[in-house]
């Protein structure tokens, strides 16, 4: 049986990266994610790795960039400020094509907002992060638990695709403890034939580069880029139903949210209501064929977000609008209550009748 071990979650991720085979981290403090850098800083120097607090996180990605085309598995962590800084990086990242994983732990915004747990930055994970046409692989863990395993399932995507993959996760989750285990998750190895590691004048050079100045040239590479996308949103969707069999009303929530939805989920049950929930784990590749399905089952949806009604437009969008979405939501670093939840549940279920 596997060791359980009682960890933060902000810890479990850096233990599950330096498990992945990461050695190398840039970064910069800011709340609620500091605890990823220090775990780091104690951590790396004893196996052999890098840990530089950058001097800004502007820096720090940068460094990630190099790193990444060196081929080496590499990550930053900030918080919703510290994550726009970095988005110029983070398309130039994208726009070389290289592996990389970033993980933000949302405070409330806009601006420096408060350090309260938010979901604020749906939009900006999973509509690019910076500027240009690109995708980021987004992973939304719910658990302690999963903030480990999605760390490492995040390294291997993103070698596998030659693309940012992004734990986007909310205060709550970063600063819990649950007991947890690392289990023997496979570690995949890909070959990185396009790294920077010197030639030793044995091959050609490489060069790692986002600037094309001829349009043609730089259309097919878009094009190319986004047929890699499609293959990532055909292959990698992830998500978790719960009480879906014979539900007439679908929650959808992710991270933090989904729990409270849960419990509110249940409470309904008992009290004769028949409803389900849908928890998104990939924000992109959204699950949209799950939603499509469950559209023409059910009589209604629930939008559950901490922040002002972000995925509830993506909920539309997988729907076709063929069914009314409610939104339940709390904003600004507050999180709503099972209560409230179980209200909105209430409020859909006079809406089906």
């Amino acid at each position: 049986m596997a060791e359980r071990v009682l960890m933060k979650g902000n810890e479990a991720i850096a233990e599950a990266a330096i498990r992945a085979g990461c050695r190398h981290y840039f970064g910069y403090p800011i709340t609620p994610q500091t605890e990823v850098a220090a775990y780091m800083a104690k951590k790396m120097p004893k196996i052999g790795g890098v840990f530089l607090q950058a001097e800004s996180e502007i820096a720090s990605i940068n460094m990630v960039y190099g790193a990444a085309a060196a081929g080496m598995r590499v990550m930053t962590s900030s918080s919703s400020p510290g994550i726009s800084l970095k988005s110029e990086g983070l398309s130039y990242i994208a726009g070389s094509d290289v592996p990389a994983f970033v993980v933000n732990v949302q405070r409330g915004g806009p601006g420096l907002g408060g350090i309260q747990p938010s979901q604020s930055d749906y939009f900006q994970a999973t509509k690019g992060g910076g500027h240009g046409d690109y995708r980021m692989i987004v992973l939304a863990p719910a658990s302690v638990q999963e903030m480990a395993s999605l760390t490492i399932k995040g390294f291997n995507l993103a070698d596998k695709y030659l693309m940012t993959a992004m734990i986007l996760a909310d205060g709550t989750i970063g600063q819990m403890m649950e007991p947890i285990t690392f289990e023997d998750a496979a570690i995949e190895s890909y070959d990185k034939p396009w790294a920077l590691t010197g030639t030793k004048m044995q091959r050609r050079h490489n060069i790692v580069n986002s600037l094309y100045l001829k349009p043609d040239e730089l259309e097919k590479k878009n094009i190319e880029r986004y047929e890699r996308y499609k293959i990532v949103e055909e292959n990698e969707v992830m998500y978790e139903e719960y009480m879906m069999e014979d539900a007439e009303i679908c929650v959808v929530a992710f991270g933090i949210a989904s729990r409270v939805a849960k419990n509110a989920v249940a409470q309904a049950r008992k009290e004769g209501i028949r409803v389900g929930l849908i928890r998104p784990i990939t924000l992109w590749p959204f699950p949209k064929a799950a939603l499509r399905k469950a559209a023409d089952q059910v009589k209604s949806f629930v939008c559950v977000e901490l922040n002002m009604g972000q995925m509830i437009e993506d909920v539309r969008l997988a729907t076709e609008c063929t069914r009314p979405v409610s939104l339940c939501n709390r904003a600004g670093g507050m999180i709503p209550s099972p209560d409230q939840v179980l209200e909105s549940i209430r409020s859909a279920q006079k809406g089906v009748n």
